[in-house]
């Protein structure tokens, strides 16, 4: 091999991306593959899926109160739980896709295609780090489209035409998603996975250790920190419990979690309380309405992001909970002003004797409802794209764990208002209840 032949064959190797292959399991190359010509197609995935999500959930209490007769506490209950549990089942699809499949609709894509389009980036290469935080804000934005196409087209066709046709194209999309899909294959890089044990069963290996250990005396910092070869976190000792010496030496100690099995159950504990408030924020100001975000991500990614960027010299300008914290604040600042809103409207319904004509229109100005939209929107921007950024699958379970706590709450308020000749606060003529 002359000179020639050797600097071909090193740049080459420069060229291609490590612990990623092609579509037929070869090394892939940085120019042909993955960045935004790959993450495009995740893009229009998730759009595709959000047009049939949304087309179906985003008129979804109109059709029970409707055709099916419902109450509207009743058809809110039934929305929030199948929201729910179409998006709860990501959970089970995370673990039989990363095990054994790929791809199975809402349970399985949902919790694959951020970390598919995330993939496409490669963190080691200073520039196509900082397009993988941008991903997910434009990822975001896509979605959002989406959603506003919906709610504007398909909602209107299954109140105005036929609500067959209003389902069917949902459906329709659904199926468009994977051909999208497939139609970028040859440019996608695929993360090699190792043959570890699976993350579930890792985890939960250290939680079976300490238990089964928690009379015996964990091994020393220093002892851990010389086997480790480097500092371990000195939160949650009890799981070093999980790496204590059996007294008989049996050979359970040779199954025994390694330290980094145990830092990672550690790690797992520390992400509780930021998945706790998610869940909260779920209950609060997770709804499928208006995708004022379209608005606010695009000045967020190219006016906020820059001027943060200037002041505190991080890449991303803020770090992930400095943001989720402002998108925190700014949901409750929307919750605030949507029940000063709503005790303005009933009390205009009650000026104008309108309290008993649930079909007659407030005489409000629609822009009352602005602010809250607007604020909505922008805590979207902060919190929800942060959140998919550092989760990736997890926001979506925690979100939809309040959607199932959101549907706790209204049965749990509706009997605690309603009887003795009462109205429930969630009456079907809202001009009695007490939204706010």
């Amino acid at each position: 091999m002359d000179i020639s032949d050797t600097e071909t064959s090193m740049l080459q190797r420069q060229d291609t991306v490590d612990d990623c292959a092609d579509y037929r399991g070869r090394p892939v190359h940085r120019a042909n593959s993955g960045g935004w010509k790959s993450a495009l197609f995740i893009i229009g995935v998730e759009m595709a899926e959000r047009l049939a999500f949304c087309g179906t959930g985003s008129n979804l209490i109109t059709y029970l109160t409707g055709p099916l007769g419902q109450s509207t506490a009743t058809a809110a209950q039934n929305a929030n739980k199948w929201s729910g549990t179409s998006q709860l089942l990501p959970l089970l699809g995370a673990f039989v896709a990363d095990s054994f499949l790929g791809l199975l609709a809402q349970g399985g894509q949902r919790p694959c295609v951020q970390a598919v389009g995330a993939d496409q980036f490669d963190e080691k290469h200073p520039e196509e780090c900082k397009l993988k935080s941008p991903f997910f804000n434009w990822w975001y934005f896509g979605m959002c489209t989406s959603s506003i196409f919906t709610h504007f087209i398909i909602s209107s066709v299954q109140e105005n035409l036929y609500w067959g046709l209003g389902f069917g194209i949902p459906c329709i999309s659904m199926a468009i998603a994977p051909i999208v899909f497939l139609l970028g294959t040859k440019s996608y890089r695929y993360t090699m996975k190792g043959n570890g044990m699976n993350p579930f069963l890792r985890i939960g290996k250290v939680f079976v250790a300490a238990i089964r250990n928690f009379r015996a005396a964990a091994p020393s910092a220093m002892a851990l920190e010389q086997e480790a070869g480097t500092i371990y976190s000195d939160q949650f000792k009890f799981l070093n419990k999980a790496l204590a010496v059996p007294p008989d030496g049996s050979e359970a100690y040779a199954k025994a979690p390694s330290i980094s099995e145990v830092e990672e159950a550690k790690a797992l504990l520390r992400l509780v309380p930021i998945w706790t408030t998610i869940t909260v924020y779920g209950i609060l100001g997770w709804t499928d309405l208006l995708r004022q975000a379209v608005l606010t991500v695009p000045i967020y990614d190219r006016v906020f992001v820059p001027i943060a960027r200037d002041l505190t010299e991080k890449a991303a300008g803020i770090t992930m909970l400095q943001r989720f914290g402002i998108g925190l604040f700014f949901s409750v600042i929307e919750m605030v002003t949507a029940a000063l809103v709503e005790m303005k409207r009933l009390k205009t319904a009650q000026e104008y004797g309108l309290v008993d004509k649930p079909g007659v229109i407030i005489p409000m100005d629609v822009w009352w409802l602005f602010p809250q939209y607007v604020l909505f929107g922008v805590s979207e921007s902060f919190a929800v794209v942060c959140l998919q950024e550092h989760f990736y699958d997890q926001y979506i379970w925690c979100c939809r764990v309040g959607g199932f706590m959101s549907s706790f709450l209204i049965s749990s308020i509706q009997k605690a208002t309603e009887g003795n000749g009462r109205d429930c606060w969630f009456a079907n003529d809202l001009n009695k209840g007490h939204l706010d």
